[in-house]
């Protein structure tokens, strides 16, 4: 009798750079990847400066079989090369350099089919350029933020001055025009070094042997088609782009304080009630979270608000240290807020499952930062937004839901840098959950919902996307 031979699973790697935004698309990727397609996959995870939510994903009872998380040691005396002053993707490029140092042993030690990165971490090409190891990009924002990012090289070297001060729209080859006020963060101040950091990242873009993208045509179908057709980026020359989302955060583990939200929820009624959240990094202002505080409590609607402790430093104070902020919400919401509310709202400090309470029935409204794992959330919900983006590339993320995809609306002042006030909160808040426009609003994220649907399932084209990638890595 023959014994059968053991057939061995292909094997990817992944790295993504610090931070859940970052991780927990490529997790949830590289999940896909075992559960579905029958891959074994080793999950680099960078362990400087991790938050208390990184440590808890990665816990081995939270990781199917086949699939490794493997650390890579975290940089002695970090600290000694960043400063207070350094914005977000300056100590990223710092951190992920550093602790790139060890990936070379790493990977020859685990000899993966290719290497799947984010946009951070792209000092991984040449790493795996002497190791003869292919490298694919995911890009985990938008695919309009995507193509404006391989726009960049070309602006910089065509226009003088802030990009943010041009007098007209910035038009993207192929892509609908962009406000400059709207454009992220990272590239509103050509003179601090963030700016290069984020040049140098999406310069290399175009070196990815494949770019997957968090998204499906349906939902961008206008950027899409842009990278798909247009000269501009045929000619760079960009590498396929394949649409494999939308991935987002699945199997949330239900402690017990969540068990109680979720039991609140369950008493509502459909569709009633507005979750207010900033994503896993995002924090008001004390004066700020004051006036959201009374145009929840005008409006008269039924809510849930995570609340942060204020920062009047940074909107992306929490951005380093996520699920790690216990804190006492009546020591600085306006007093007696939360006696007067009881009932119809509910104060949760910190952190809340975002993806079982944008999944209940209940759920009628997001009042939601924009960042792209929280819109994605969304609209695979079919729940609409009402946005208030605070940092990074959100205000591009916020003005396409409420132009061209139908599904938000924004304030008429710039949240982040203007104090929105309590009555345009609360006249906000009715409209999405009581009007006629937060009915249109609904209706088109369930159209999108459905849409999503289809895209991931068998014959659907982010299935079909994906799949064409795996026959391809089986093959090698």
């Amino acid at each position: 009798m023959t014994i059968p031979e053991k057939i061995e699973k292909p094997h990817v790697a992944f790295l993504p750079s610090p931070g859940m935004g970052h991780i927990t698309p490529l997790f949830e990727f590289a999940k896909r990847l075992v559960i579905h397609h029958g891959f074994h996959v080793s999950f680099f995870v960078i362990t400087t400066a991790a938050s208390a939510a990184q440590n808890e994903l990665f816990r081995p009872e939270n990781l199917p079989a086949d699939f490794t998380a493997v650390e890579i040691p975290p940089v002695e005396n970090i600290s000694s090369l960043l400063t207070d002053d350094m914005k977000v993707v300056t100590q990223l490029g710092i951190m992920v350099r550093e602790s790139l140092k060890h990936l070379p042993s790493l990977l020859m030690k685990n000899r993966p089919k290719a290497l799947i990165i984010d946009l951070f971490c792209t000092d991984a090409f040449e790493i795996c350029e002497k190791l003869s190891i292919p490298v694919y990009s995911f890009f985990t924002a938008s695919t309009i933020l995507m193509a404006f990012s391989l726009y960049l090289p070309t602006l910089d070297s065509e226009v003088e001055g802030e990009f943010v001060d041009l007098p007209e729209t910035i038009q993207t080859p192929g892509c609908s025009p962009i406000y400059p006020h709207d454009i992220l963060d990272q590239v509103k101040d050509r003179k601090n070094e963030e700016y290069n950091w984020y040049l140098l990242n999406v310069s290399r873009l175009p070196l990815a042997v494949g770019i997957f993208v968090n998204s499906w045509d349906d939902l961008e179908p206008i950027s899409l088609k842009a990278l798909r057709e247009n000269l501009f980026f045929q000619n760079i020359p960009l590498p396929p782009v394949y649409t494999i989302g939308p991935l987002i955060k699945q199997d949330e583990v239900v402690t017990e304080k969540d068990a109680k939200i979720l039991a609140w929820l369950d008493d509502q009624p459909p569709d009633s009630v507005l979750f207010v959240v900033f994503g896993s990094g995002g924090t008001l202002t004390s004066e700020q979270l004051t006036e959201l505080a009374w145009g929840l409590e005008m409006s008269q609607q039924r809510f849930i608000l995570v609340a942060r402790k204020p920062s009047d430093a940074s909107a992306s104070a929490a951005f380093f240290n996520v699920g790690s902020d216990e804190n006492d919400p009546l020591q600085y919401l306006p007093e007696g807020f939360v006696r007067r509310t009881e009932g119809r709202g509910l104060v949760v400090p910190s952190w809340a499952p975002q993806t079982l309470i944008l999944n209940h029935r209940s759920t009628g409204a997001f009042l939601s930062h924009c960042g792209w794992n929280s819109t994605l959330e969304s609209v695979t919900n079919g729940i609409p937004i009402i946005a208030w983006p605070l940092y990074a590339e959100q205000r591009m993320n916020a003005t396409f839901l409420a132009e061209e995809a139908g599904v938000a609306l924004k304030f008429s002042k710039n949240p982040g840098e203007e104090l929105v006030d309590r009555n345009e909160i609360e006249k906000n808040v009715r409209i999405v959950m009581e009007g006629e426009k937060g009915k249109d609003m609904r209706r088109r994220a369930k159209e999108l919902k459905e849409s999503a649907k289809i895209a991931l399932n068998s014959g659907g084209s982010s299935y079909e996307s994906l799949c064409s990638v795996v026959e391809f890595w089986k093959s090698q």
